[in-house]
């Protein structure tokens, strides 16, 4: 299989100036990464025309595939189109076929198109339309003859984000694979695991993540959540689908153990819906300190029949208070007591009031406001989860990091206690 390279080149002076966050060009590097495409350099430039056409000279001269983000609006800022031709020594023309859908997106909406908008219909001679079902901007594929009569391929795309993906994924990845030779096909699974360190989880995969493996398999983390990106390309659909059905098993075989589901924005939380909807039963959570991370991604789940609701408080007692009942001491605190039922009848008036099955407990989240960007030392939490037969279970962890990760890492922890829980019930 023969490997392109490839550059990306971030348009707009809100990129320059640091008002935005580039986004695009992450997200298009990984994906050219899964189609076997290097990439080896990111470029950022502003709104003007003449260093928009430098850009793209450069880019052309040195890389196979030249992929744009930004620029394809109607504002005279919007520089792309004119940039292209002029890198190239082409004229720009008119397409008909752009500016009716340009104009039909205008009339959906009930507006008429304004006359600046006909320049999105502009296009470097040679070059073709990119369509773009969701916006009026369509992108531009162009290809450009180097000196040494090698070839190299324009994309320009939408700044937009969404756009961009949805451009990307239905066009200029097949036209990727057709000039790289690997397939017909491009199929991709992604699979989330939670419970472990990236570097840990690499460890334990070994040779599936080798850039040179067939799936290629890639690793991204956020907020302390693992996605594996399956990638397969193939001539054929079927082929794309066993080798990815062949690489899951394997890597079930070696960290099955933290997976909890499929797709990029598939979520713990869904997780535990699901398998609560299974039950026909109903959860709520108690957040104790100072976040509530959980009721907010329950809450987006919309109407779920199986959410019953959730506290936030600030500690125990005004756990103690809602409840009306008292807390029993830890067994630190008195010879005998079990640290299992220190929330005991608490669980039970909250079981009751909400109409729950299950009760899942934080204690606590810290105080972030006194770390002003600084890591944040592992501090000890305790997760803790009673279910239909009143029984709880309790586990205590030190988990720290980054102030941005913490109070999610901390949520995600007691999600996977309350996962387990959950499998244990149904064993």
């Amino acid at each position: 299989m023969s490997h392109l390279n490839a550059e990306i080149i971030a348009i707009g002076d809100e990129m320059i100036s640091g008002a935005r966050i580039d986004t695009n060009t992450a997200w298009l590097s990984r994906r050219l990464a899964e189609l076997g495409v290097d990439v080896h350099y990111h470029s950022t430039v502003g709104d003007t025309l003449s260093h928009n056409t430098d850009a793209f000279r450069i880019a052309v001269r040195r890389a196979d595939i030249v992929i744009a983000t930004g620029g394809l609006g109607p504002t005279r800022d919007d520089l792309t189109r004119e940039a292209i031709a002029e890198s190239l020594g082409r004229p720009l023309q008119l397409d008909e076929a752009s500016l009716k859908h340009i104009e039909s997106m205008f009339s959906v909406r009930g507006r008429d198109m304004p006359e600046r908008n006909r320049c999105q219909a502009m296009f470097p001679l040679g070059a073709s339309p990119i369509f773009n079902p969701q916006g009026t901007a369509p992108g531009v594929d162009a290809a450009a003859t180097r000196a040494d009569g090698t070839a190299s391929r324009i994309f320009a795309l939408p700044g937009v984000p969404d756009e961009m993906k949805t451009m990307f994924d239905a066009s200029v990845a097949p036209a990727i694979l057709s000039l790289n030779h690997a397939g017909r096909h491009i199929r991709h699974s992604v699979m989330k695991f939670f419970g472990i360190g990236e570097s840990d989880m690499e460890e334990r995969l070994g040779d599936m993540i080798d850039r040179s493996r067939q799936p290629r398999v890639g690793i991204t983390v956020s907020s302390a959540t693992i996605s594996l990106r399956i990638s397969a390309m193939a001539d054929t659909v079927a082929e794309c689908d066993s080798m990815i059905a062949s690489t899951r098993k394997e890597i079930l075989d070696r960290v099955g153990d933290l997976y909890f589901g499929d797709g990029e924005k598939f979520e713990q939380q869904h997780a535990v819906e699901a398998m609560l909807k299974e039950r026909q039963q109903r959860l709520v959570v108690i957040e104790l300190g100072n976040a509530a991370p959980l009721g907010d991604w329950l809450a987006a789940l919309g109407d779920s029949p199986v959410i019953a609701g959730g506290l936030s408080l600030a500690d125990s007692g005004e756990l103690a208070r809602f409840t009306r009942q008292p807390i029993r001491p830890t067994s630190a605190d008195a010879e005998g007591s079990d640290q299992d039922t220190r929330y005991e009848d608490c669980f039970r008036v909250v079981r009751e009031h909400f109409n729950a099955d299950w009760v899942l407990l934080v204690d606590r989240y810290p105080d972030l406001t006194a770390v002003d960007g600084r890591v944040t030392p592992a501090v000890p939490v305790t997760f803790q989860v009673s279910g239909p037969n009143g029984q709880i279970v309790s586990r205590e962890s030190r988990l720290g990091g980054h102030p941005s990760i913490v109070h999610p890492r901390i949520a995600k922890a007691a999600l996977m206690l309350l996962r387990n829980e959950l499998k244990q019930s149904a064993s």
